[in-house]
């Protein structure tokens, strides 16, 4: 029986490295919003049945995402809602949203437009079997230690991985931590740390470094180059 899945796109970032004047995920990429790339991918996924955005304040970003979901193609129930003031507030106000039958949650951040739905669909079945997956590259570069400008050691990247959204889990697990970390006020970089620290196991699935996160007009030169080239994560 096919996984039945919610899914989140946290876009309630105001992108301030970029210089915008308008929230991060509504500028202009390839002719396109940033938002609508991640939505036309969800768009293409059966196992999501809902899609939760979470967004920055105001009307105008409202409208503008239900106008971003017709162009992509958008047919399955959209929720909006405005987000927190740190990604995990957004990602626990989304989560809360939806709905209590989807047996695994995908999260996502809309500052990664070129994740596709093969993307998200590996990721929503692994977490079906194990719990929690996310995507993610092993790491290329050596790793120096620095304390006060100067390296004190160098540590072997065997065994160590960059991650990636999107990250999926079984519903009942995130929502467990997220409840553990705002009763703790632990906050983590990602769902994953969360999840991890109520014991959850959660896998790898192989990412890409197309896949890459929007955040200074530098990414936003290379971003443009991959739409250009019609370049995905996979």
């Amino acid at each position: 029986m096919p996984v039945r899945a919610s899914a989140i796109i946290v876009a309630a970032g105001r992108g301030q490295r970029l210089g915008s004047t308008i929230a991060k995920a509504f500028v202009a990429l390839g002719g396109e919003p940033i938002l609508f790339y991640s939505m036309r991918s969800l768009a293409a996924v059966p196992e999501v049945t809902e899609l939760v955005v979470t967004l920055p304040e105001g009307d105008d970003y409202r409208r503008a995402a239900r106008e971003i979901a017709s162009r992509a193609a958008m047919n399955k129930p959209l929720k909006l809602v405005e987000g927190g003031g740190e990604r995990q507030d957004s990602v626990r106000i989304g989560l809360a949203l939806t709905c209590a039958e989807s047996e695994v949650v995908a999260v996502h951040d809309a500052a990664r437009p070129f994740a596709t739905a093969h993307l998200f669909r590996l990721c929503i079945d692994t977490a079906a079997l194990s719990g929690g997956a996310i995507a993610a590259i092993a790491v290329a570069d050596t790793l120096k230690q620095v304390e006060h400008g100067m390296i004190v050691a160098t540590r072997g990247r065997a065994g160590l991985y960059q991650a990636q959204t999107p990250q999926a889990f079984r519903r009942d697990l995130l929502v467990r931590a997220h409840e553990m970390a705002a009763a703790n006020r632990i906050a983590a970089t990602d769902d994953a740390e969360l999840v991890e620290r109520i014991g959850g196991r959660v896998a790898i699935v192989e990412g890409s470094s197309r896949n890459i996160k929007i955040t200074t007009k530098s990414d936003l030169e290379v971003a443009d180059v991959f739409v250009a080239k019609g370049e995905s994560a996979r």
